[in-house]
């Protein structure tokens, strides 16, 4: 049978971007589909965006640190229409240079929504066409809870054009999302509450780690209140009341509230039934919620159809913008490139951009303990005030913590609660995907004074 395109992607976001590309330079002809702006959730909606207006939110902070050094610092004041305009303007730059790559490498852009019709022909554009091997790599979207007065709430998609500066935000979530908005409302000078099911945010990451964070965030003068779902929202004449599940607590008003409480796979309107494409529950937890679902994969992102595959947060394996790159590449390694290679999800870096910031690699102190025992597990840790604010007066702190195998020594894992800890851990992390012991890293000489020299002289 002849096709009309040897790849057919679905999603233009970064694993779509990443596979195209790379069948294309393998000769494969290759086309994909996009109905949103190119560039996917990080460029457009997330990482890009997101991480701008945490280094908006850091300047007051800066500017009260500049006294102690001497500085003086006149009025400030936050233009919000130029902030939100120019970060717009960024991620429209960025997509557009994404599109560009596109065309150098050869790829055809289809700006519209792509659907299956059967397991080789895919409605797109108002046409069909077909392909040999398709990708599905459409992301996820965020979700929310069934609450009454979920009408009234936005999303993280809504929180990059929010038309002006909040006076008052609340929160609903304990996840990165919500924690790393609420710390940027918090800078950028809004009252924030943050409200948390159980009594710690950042499920899943080092409860050191956790803890941290959310005394941080308390002490940067975030609300957080926990052991408490919202029952209902309702509008008031001074804006949006939140009932929340202790009767006790009096109801939360602000003027705009964000659901930071999940993301779902983007699967809905993509014909899967009809490829005959098998799906698995999601990750995705909580009251209120339906069942959702992701695309069952194999370890070489194949799907229940051997020639359709799937990368990126649609799978609801890793959803990290970096994981759905090295899906997506190695999906075309395998697939176009005579390189069969699987990417490798067992130590996976990443990072919360809150106040504190903090990153993490490897296991957790209780995924260790779980696998090894707890006399199996040795752990180093040191928790002190940085150089830096010996002279601003701030009570701020970095954690930074090694998981290490008692027996063999090797470094299971590696977290850090402060500033730059994202950059650190970026470095950190190469060395206990390679297998590091504490030996290597007692070996390495540290660069003082920094804090980064702390993991290599941990006693």
């Amino acid at each position: 049978m002849t096709f009309d395109y040897d790849l057919f992607v679905i999603g233009a976001g970064s694993g779509g971007l990443a596979a195209s590309k790379r069948a294309a330079s393998y000769g494969a002809k290759v086309a994909i589909a996009e109905e949103s702006l190119v560039g996917g959730t990080c460029v457009v909606r997330g990482c890009i965006p997101k991480k701008l207006m945490v280094y908006g939110s850091r300047f007051p902070a800066l500017f009260h640190d500049a006294a102690g050094y001497g500085w003086h610092v006149g009025e400030t004041s936050l233009d919000w229409q130029h902030f939100i305009t120019v970060i717009d303007n960024e991620v429209n730059r960025l997509s557009q240079l994404h599109i560009n790559f596109l065309a150098k490498a050869g790829v055809e852009l289809i700006p519209s929504r792509a659907a299956l019709i059967d397991p080789h022909t895919i409605e797109v554009d108002g046409r069909k066409v077909t392909a040999e091997k398709i990708l599905i790599a459409v992301g996820g979207r965020p979700i929310k809870p069934d609450i009454p007065g979920m009408e009234h709430v936005i999303t993280s998609n809504e929180m990059f054009h929010l038309p002006e500066k909040p006076k008052h935000i609340a929160i609903i979530g304990a996840g990165y999302i919500g924690v790393e908005f609420a710390c940027i409302m918090r800078g950028l000078g809004c009252e924030v509450t943050q409200i948390i099911r159980k009594d710690l945010i950042l499920r899943g990451f080092d409860r050191d780690i956790r803890n941290e964070i959310q005394q941080g965030m308390i002490h940067h003068g975030i609300q957080v209140i926990t052991d408490n779902v919202v029952k209902a929202i309702d509008r008031v004449p001074k804006g949006l009341k939140l009932t929340l599940s202790d009767q006790d607590r009096e109801p939360v008003v602000a003027d705009v509230v964000l659901a930071a409480t999940g993301r779902t796979p983007y699967v809905e309107g993509l014909g899967l039934e009809n490829a005959g494409i098998d799906l698995v529950p999601s990750s995705l937890e909580g009251p209120g919620y339906s069942t959702t679902k992701a695309i069952a994969v194999n370890e070489f992102s194949q799907t229940s159809q051997p020639h359709i595959f799937a990368v990126g947060d649609c799978t609801d394996r890793i959803n990290l913008t970096p994981v759905a790159i090295g899906e997506g590449r190695a999906f075309a390694d395998t697939e176009f490139g005579n390189l069969r290679r699987a990417f490798n999800h067992e130590i996976v870096a990443s990072a919360v951009f809150s106040t504190p910031e903090a990153a993490t690699v490897g296991m957790t102190e209780d995924d260790a303990i779980a696998q090894l025992s707890e006399d199996g597990v040795k752990i180093y840790r040191a928790r002190f005030r940085p150089l830096f604010h010996s002279l601003t007066g701030a009570a701020d702190k970095t954690l930074m913590k090694l998981v290490v195998d008692a027996q063999t020594e090797r470094v299971l894992g590696a977290h850090m609660v402060g500033e730059y800890s994202a950059e650190i851990i970026q470095g950190v992390a190469i060395a206990v995907t390679m297998g590091a012991t504490k030996k290597d890293f007692d070996a390495t000489v540290g660069i003082h004074p920094s804090t980064a020299e702390e993991f290599v002289t941990m006693r």
